[in-house]
């Protein structure tokens, strides 16, 4: 695991979301190895899908640029030492609540 601590660059997230999307990110330098990019972002996604209901998407990596659009409240930016990580929800995702929602 990376040691250090994450830095938000942007975010218009609850909170709450936020500390789950920096948990998740955590976890899933835990069980990647930290040049498995694809695989971290799959994860987090995957996590993401299923606790706020499906549509996420997930970016990371050290060097990347994106335009996009997302559903408000869905968005945030960080690093984690040296490694950038984007999840947001699309614009048109289904909105359809989980039992795992919080």
């Amino acid at each position: 695991m990376l040691e250090g601590r994450a830095m938000i660059q942007d975010t218009d997230m609850p909170v709450k979301m936020q500390l789950q999307a920096m948990s998740c990110a955590y976890e899933a330098l835990d069980l990647f190895d930290v040049l498995d990019c694809k695989g971290i972002a799959a994860h987090i996604k995957k996590e993401f899908d299923v606790r706020y209901g499906p549509g996420w998407q997930c970016v990371v990596g050290s060097k990347f640029g994106c335009f996009f659009t997302h559903r408000k409240g869905t968005f945030i930016y960080f690093c984690l030492e040296r490694i950038n990580f984007l999840i947001f929800k699309g614009p048109f995702a289904m909105s359809t609540p989980t039992a795992n929602a919080k």
